[in-house]
């Protein structure tokens, strides 16, 4: 049985002509959501699904916790981690966890009823550490409570028909969301309902170096990174806004005077410079040696410090992660009321 593809008018927006495999079949699509099912996830609608973050089963032992707590006072045990595009990304970067399967938009899920489930699905997954003696029971007591939404885990957000729904619903209801994108769809960034934070993946230098680590599906995938550079710089009044760029030995630490340049043009409010991890389908694009350590990381942004504007501001060491910005602003720690 062949998947058609819904181009559904919703919010600002419409779903764009997309290129997908060939011969998509809905027992291969069912196929794929078995296995990520046995990767740890658990799909709550059609396209959507959610995935416990490893710090979240971390902090309830008192183990430590998330950078973006560290950074920006997201709570890890209260943090809900989900995609609404588990089946598509426009992109199969060497060094993505997760193998591109990519299937179309049939029925689209409700945002409404997403949100929902959330709660009860992640409360399932933890469900084993509830009989631990390590567990703090104050923050198991409350991981019902999710009180932010990290909307990223896999695939290109941005292609979600929904994605403003679901932005204004998760204000509506008095919570916090990141959302990321990869910059394949600038259309939708440029009417996009502004999130808590909206994140622009980066991981190149050029564009020759852009398809070596990408590996679009569109030609024009450069220039569509491009505008979506413009259009973080151009929403950075209506939301705070970071560019993430992943570190990969070898591959993108050079030419610092061209990615500072590409900084400067999205002038995001936080620059987040993370090393590559070496786990899932990465490890078939990329080898141990390309993860950087978190030495080399701050010395990679003390490098694109002498480039720009941006200085070293924090930097989270189990993560390998080093936090940029123009200044430390006093706003950056989010005040959550409960």
């Amino acid at each position: 049985m062949s998947l058609p593809l819904i181009q559904e008018t919703v919010q600002e927006f419409k779903v764009p002509n997309i290129k997908y495999e060939e011969n998509i079949d809905i027992s291969t699509y069912q196929g794929y959501k078995k296995k990520l099912e046995k990767q740890g996830y658990r799909f709550i609608g059609e396209h959507s699904a959610v995935k416990i973050c490893e710090w979240t089963a971390k902090s309830l032992k008192n183990q430590g916790h998330c950078y973006k707590q560290k950074f920006y006072g997201i709570r890890s045990h209260r943090c809900g981690q989900l995609s609404v595009a588990v089946n598509f990304c426009d992109k199969s970067c060497t060094y993505c966890w997760r193998e591109r399967n990519n299937f179309p938009f049939t029925k689209i899920d409700n945002p409404k009823e997403l949100l929902a489930k959330i709660p009860e699905h992640q409360f399932k997954l933890l469900s084993g550490y509830g009989g631990n003696q390590d567990i703090n029971k104050d923050k198991w007591n409350q991981i019902k409570e999710i009180s932010h939404f990290a909307i990223s885990l896999t695939g290109e957000n941005l292609y979600y028909p929904k994605i403003n729904e679901l932005i204004r619903e998760i204000k509506t209801q008095g919570k916090t969301s990141f959302v990321v994108t990869h910059g394949g769809f600038p259309e939708a960034m440029e009417k996009l309902e502004p999130p808590t934070q909206l994140y622009l993946s980066m991981d190149t230098v050029d564009e020759e170096n852009f398809k070596e680590i990408q590996r679009p599906i569109h030609k024009d995938a450069w220039n569509r990174w491009l505008k979506s550079l413009d259009a973080l710089r151009n929403i950075r009044n209506k939301t705070r806004t970071v560019i993430r760029y992943t570190l990969i030995k070898g591959l993108n630490d050079v030419n610092h005077k061209n990615i500072a340049d590409l900084f400067e043009r999205g002038d995001p409010h936080f620059i987040e410079i993370k090393s590559y991890i070496h786990v899932g389908a990465s490890r078939e694009n990329l080898q141990r040696k390309n993860m950087s350590t978190i030495e080399e990381v701050r010395d990679f942004a003390k490098e694109i410090e002498k480039r720009c504007s941006y200085k070293i501001i924090d930097e989270h060491i189990p993560s390998r992660v080093v936090l940029m910005a123009k200044e430390d602003y006093p706003w950056r720690i989010i005040k959550f009321d409960d």
